[in-house]
């Protein structure tokens, strides 16, 4: 079973560089934040170098915190070009999670300086781009190009919330990055929210009493939310 996991990792990692070497240049997409109650999400886009492989590239949440910095820094290095974007809480807030990452990931295709021939993104859904693109389900652990995305996306969300938990001490943003662990809960509750909080996620809707994201896509289908402010 596991020899047949890895050819299969191993063909799609060859079909990615076939592509690459017929002249097709692929930007791989991914996303990191889409969870967490606090922070905004950040997309990545990536067109590796055919001829600097950078040996190691997996699904970013499979490596440790130290190696994906020290891949990020070679993909930054090695790949022909890269671009890190994100959509912010006010923006995720205002048009929802989902519509706020394709626009992350909009953002940080259109952010390339080399035009690619084709846009593979990680997931079932494509962000609006100027590109053919296809949407690959686990791509992280698939395609190369993918798997750097995911590296960059996550590493530069993790360092922007350390630089947050130096911002707003008291609830722990460095160790869980936002999300919404026990603790995190509890400083919410004892401290209330911060600006860099998802008040329309839950449980910060409730604790807040206020119409969640959910609740909120209800209201517009005509359905009445489980509560209404006065």
């Amino acid at each position: 079973m596991a020899k047949k996991a890895v050819a299969s990792r191993m063909d799609d990692l060859f079909n990615d560089m076939m592509l690459v070497d017929s002249g097709d240049l692929i930007a791989g997409v991914d996303e990191a934040g889409r969870g967490p109650l606090a922070g905004a999400v950040y997309a990545a886009a990536v067109i590796l170098n055919p001829d600097e492989p950078i040996e190691g590239l997996r699904d970013s949440k499979k490596l440790t915190a130290k190696r994906r910095d020290e891949l990020a820094e070679e993909i930054k290095a090695k790949a022909l070009c890269w671009c890190v974007a994100d959509a912010s809480v006010e923006e995720i807030e205002e048009m929802n999670i989902l519509k706020a990452t394709m626009l992350a990931m909009r953002r940080a295709v259109l952010g390339l300086r080399i035009e690619p021939k084709l846009v593979l993104v990680d997931g079932n859904r494509l962000p609006e781009v100027p590109y053919p693109a296809n949407a690959i389900v686990k791509g992280d652990d698939k395609v190369a190009a993918i798997s750097a995305a995911s590296i960059l996306a996550k590493t530069t969300r993790d360092h922007r919330m350390d630089e947050l938990d130096l911002r707003y001490p008291g609830y722990g943003f460095a160790k869980h990055k936002g999300y919404g662990v026990k603790e995190h809960i509890d400083a919410i509750k004892r401290l209330g929210v911060c600006p860099e909080h998802r008040k329309t996620f839950e449980p910060i809707a409730s604790i807040l009493g206020v119409p969640s994201a959910k609740e909120k896509r209800k209201a517009k289908k005509g359905e009445r939310p489980a509560f209404e402010l006065s």
